[in-house]
Formats: structure tokens, sequence, C-alpha cells
């Protein structure tokens, strides 16, 4: 009767938890913030309760048995006891097989559901790098927050630059593995407007605990006019304050600094101007064609005592956001003429 009420309710996906008030979280999950999300919760109590009621019976019995049959005296002979009953073994062998096919059945729909996105569903472009998530929009807006419409179904298709990375939302319930040159795919329709918390679920190097983000859902009204609004990442702003914006959106800000330290990459604190030394030899001036070609192919010119891990962003970025961070690091220089380095909102110039 219990495994019947239980079978019923996970055979109603995306119903919610049986023991829990709709989209709320509990001590073991997360809110359900997705439609996907109460199928796996039905399915994770499922197995959870399954083995509460088979925990609780095999520590009872083991208690009962060890006082029952434990030896009172010395030389005490046991009991004879039967060494075989074939109605017992078909039993305790068919109710597994039984709850083990049924954890199955209900998990292979939910895998199906969760991989079989609709043909309408919006497309948003994923790139995971060390140590920043970019989301880039089917207008070319480039965000590092995942901004989604609620009541929508939305594909993200993702990729890494550099190393694996594994992008984890708990309260839709979806984990996907992204691995540099193959692209991946993961769905959801968000329910609940709200923020989500967005990490990285899989080492990926010393700043692993830091590669973080938000999911914004939005109601579908509010996210259409959010899209028109930030449509182009430097409307309204000064070449130097959209050269900024690049350097924090793009990520260049997780490898190179703004005040002299050096990082996986060379800081840009006085780097426009300055003479660079390259591995093999050479040397050139970083001046505007270094720095657009330093964007497009870095592996073109690897500075001295560097790694060449920068990844490309052919495609990825604009030549006017080119232009204007070029505007940003002559605001960051010494080097850079004065009438061509103003100051950098934010940046105090030494």
């Amino acid at each position: 009767m219990i495994l019947s009420g239980l079978l019923n309710t996970l055979s109603v996906r995306g119903a919610g938890a049986p023991f829990l008030a709709a989209g709320d979280g509990t001590f073991w999950l997360p809110v359900r913030a997705s439609e996907a999300a109460g199928t796996v919760d039905n399915l994770f109590y499922f197995i959870f309760w399954i083995s509460l009621f088979f925990f609780t019976l095999l520590m009872a019995l083991l208690a009962i048995f060890a006082v029952r049959y434990r030896r009172r005296r010395e030389g005490e002979e046991p009991e004879p006891s039967p060494s075989h009953n074939l109605a017992v073994e078909v039993v305790w062998t068919a109710i597994p097989v039984l709850l083990v096919a049924a954890i199955f059945w209900f998990g292979f729909q939910a895998y199906v559901d969760m991989s079989t996105p609709p043909l309408d569903a919006y497309q948003i472009q994923v790139t995971g790098q060390k140590w920043k998530w970019t989301f880039t929009y089917p207008n070319g807006y480039v965000d590092e927050l995942l901004h989604v419409p609620a009541d929508r179904p939305v594909q993200l298709v993702m990729t890494s630059q550099d190393v694996i990375h594994s992008l984890s939302i708990p309260a839709f319930r979806i984990k996907r593995d992204l691995v540099p040159g193959r692209y991946s795919k993961a769905w959801f329709t968000a329910v609940r407007p709200g923020d989500y918390d967005l990490y990285c679920a899989e080492y990926c190097g010393t700043q692993h605990s830091s590669m973080l983000s938000t999911v914004k859902v939005l109601p579908s009204e509010e996210f259409d006019a959010w899209l028109r609004e930030h449509s182009d990442i430097l409307s309204g702003l000064t070449p130097v304050e959209g050269g900024e914006r690049v350097y924090n959106v793009l990520g260049c800000k997780q490898c190179h600094s703004l005040d002299g330290a050096a990082g996986v990459g060379p800081t840009f604190r006085n780097l426009f101007g300055s003479e660079r030394s390259f591995k093999g030899g050479g040397r050139a001036l970083a001046d505007e064609n270094y720095v657009s070609n330093s964007v497009l192919d870095p592996q073109s010119q690897v500075v001295q005592g560097f790694e060449p891990v920068m990844p490309t962003f052919k495609g990825r970025i604009k030549d006017q956001e080119i232009t204007a961070l070029i505007a940003f690091l002559k605001s960051l220089s010494e080097h850079a003429p004065r009438e061509e380095a103003p100051a950098a909102a934010g940046v105090v110039t030494p």
C-alpha cells in the first residue's frame, strides 16, 4: 500500500516532493525553482524513505537477534535452525528487484525528459574559463550573470575555454560538465522568479571556489525589457568606462590585475606603451595592434615569464569592444600620451 502510493506520486512528473509544500527547500535539498526539480525530488525521497525503512528494519532485527540468540553460558550449543526456505528467498530477492526496477524506470523517465529540450527553447551560450562564467544571448549581448525568463524553456549550450568545468544550479537540479573543444547542453523551465546560486562543481584550479555566478529569473515581460536595455554593453559609456566593463564582463580580471601585481597573466598597470619580451625571443611595443592581436591570437605572442594559457576571444568580442579595452589600458598606463589617458572610473592613477 505504501509502495503503491509512492509510485503513484512518482508517476506525476514535476508535481513536487510528496512530503513538502510546493517549492520549499528542506534539510536535504534547496528550494525547487524549475519544473524538473519536483521530479528529481520525488525520486530522491522515494529512495530516501526506502533506504530509511530497510536501515531501520535491519538494525532492529540485528538488535533483536543479538539479544535473543546470544550465548548465555559457556559450552551452550546453537539451537537447530532451517538451512533453506524457498519462499523467504524468493521474497527477499523479488522485493529488491521490484524496487530497483521502479527506481530505474522513473529515473530513466526523468533523465529522458531533462535531456530532451522543447524545439522552441530559448538558447543561451555559456562559456566557462578560469575562473569565470560568461553568458551570450542570441542578440550578441554578453553578461557575467545568467538572466532567464520564468515559465519559458531555456537551453544552455556550453563549452570551456581551458579545462573541464561543471555548471551546477542546485535550485534547478541540473549539473553538466563543460569540456574544452566540445559542446554540452542542459535545459530547464524556471518557475519561481528570484536569484539562485550557480557554481562550478568540478575542481578547475586555485580559484575554483570563487567561480560563482547568479541566475536571475525574471517574469517574461521583465526579461524582454532587460534584454532590450542591455543589448549593447557599451551603450551610454565613455570609451574608458566601456573598456572597464569589457575587462569585468569578459573575465580579464581573473588573470590580469590593475595594481601591478603579477597573476596568471601580466598586469594591466602600465602595460600600454611598454616594451614586451616574448618567449622564444622577440620584442614588441604594447600598442593598439599588440593589444588587438593579444586578444584575438594570444598564443602568437606569449610574454616572457608567463604560460600560454589565455584562450582566444575571436568571435566572442566585437571590434568596438577591443577599442574600448585599449582606451581603458591607456588610462592605466604612464606610458600612454596624457591626452589619451583619462582616468578610468574607480581606478586611482599613481
